[in-house]
């Protein structure tokens, strides 16, 4: 199962190739709600659902920097293509907490994927013979039409003598995951948006579901592989990425607003009127957006790099470095959005249009900015840091 190892520069050449195919397929995304098979196969067996996996498990591993590249061309071409290359590629990281049994299981499939989501109130995994029985319902999963395994974050609870659930006995804190093929789940598909509609991310419900102690492990456990990547908090990974797909997003409006602005005459009534382009007030916005969006980008691959050399050499991340890359993570997604909102305002009323491509990127790029990595608090906790006030670990 080891991959045949490529330079970097082939996996941005394969990237720009099937971005290209995600940008014929805009259409089919959005309409139907998820990545088309076709394309989501084109995707898998080109191994970009493994990117950052270890080589000996039939993954790319590459550096984190250049996965942040090809998140952004796919996101370039598709938000929900971009954010899903992002979700399903960092939690595949966690393919280094699991026992070989279960990586077998998996990865044996060259097209498996995996997709998770957050537990509603009262899931839980109660302990039994063998493995875990569990119940509840997980939203948010994305990828869940191309996935073709399930990972559900619950808390694990004993059980008395009588056989009942001893709620006072378990953590809410103790979250483990445990994985249940796809088929063993009922998926609920209420993925009703207007933002981000590709990304497929139902929920899925179980009702005592047996499933065997070798399939679960704790997020936290140490990994098993050696790599750079594998020391990056995954939350610090979710950010960034999310950040970059926001970035992508944005980067797509504002060049189809430009595009835009060089033929569209405002109002297109008088025949002398000049191009939008030729308007003064659209140059400076342009100008200030091109700013906008330049800045943000090189806050995030500072903090970013620092972090990846860090990594690389084998020494630990301090606290300073942690905070500024999820800074940095969130100010992307901010910003993201402010760039998109000039695009769509220079656009006029032909923003409103499902024809225009500044549409779906303003639906795609508010909705990333309603997620937790979006959340205005990590300003806070930055600023408390600055002050020299004590942030904890948090999730950073």
């Amino acid at each position: 199962m080891i991959a045949k190892e490529r330079d970097t520069e082939y996996y941005i050449d394969k990237a720009r190739e099937l971005a290209a195919l995600v940008a014929e397929n805009t259409g089919r995304i959005n309409e139907q709600r998820k990545i088309p098979t076709d394309v989501s196969n084109e995707i898998a067996d080109a191994g970009f659902f493994r990117l950052l996996m270890p080589r000996n498990l039939g993954g790319a591993q590459l550096d984190h920097p250049d996965f942040l590249r090809i998140v952004q061309i796919f996101a370039e071409a598709d938000g929900s293509v971009g954010w899903s290359m992002n979700q399903n590629n960092v939690f595949a990281t966690y393919s280094t907490r699991m026992n070989d049994k279960t990586r077998e299981e998996i990865y044996s499939n060259p097209r498996a994927v995996i997709t998770n989501g957050p537990p509603v109130a009262r899931s839980r995994a109660i302990e039994v013979d063998g493995g875990y029985s569990l119940s509840g319902r997980w939203n948010f999963s994305s990828g869940s039409d191309h996935a073709t395994w399930i990972a559900a974050l619950t808390p694990i609870q004993d059980t008395g003598e009588n056989g009942t659930s001893q709620h006072e006995m378990v953590s809410r804190d103790d979250m483990w995951i445990l994985l249940i093929p796809k088929d063993e789940v009922e998926m609920v598909n209420n993925w009703q948006v207007n933002g981000l509609r590709g990304t497929a991310s139902w929920g899925f419900e179980a009702d005592g579901l047996f499933v065997p102690k070798h399939r679960t492990y704790h997020p936290l456990s140490p990994p098993r592989e050696d790599g750079g990547v594998y020391r990056i908090p995954i939350s610090l990974l979710f950010a960034s990425g999310f950040g970059t797909v926001a970035l992508g997003a944005a980067r797509a409006a504002l060049d189809a607003a430009k595009e835009l602005a060089n033929r569209k005459v405002p109002g297109n009534m008088n025949p002398n009127t000049p191009l939008l382009r030729d308007w003064s007030t659209t140059q400076r916005q342009v100008g200030e957006a091109e700013a906008i969006w330049h800045s943000a980008r090189a806050f995030v691959r500072e903090a970013a790099g620092a972090v990846w050399k860090t990594v690389a050499a084998g020494e630990p991340l301090t606290l300073s470095q942690r905070i500024h890359m999820r800074l940095a993570s969130t100010h992307a997604n901010r910003k993201a959005a402010d760039v998109v909102d000039i695009a769509y305002t220079l656009c006029g009323s032909s923003a409103i249009f499902e024809s225009n491509p500044v549409q779906r990127r303003f639906q795609d790029v508010h909705v990333i900015n309603q997620q937790v990595q979006g959340r205005l608090t990590h300003y806070d906790t930055a600023g408390q840091f600055f002050l020299g006030m004590d942030v904890g670990d948090g999730q950073f």
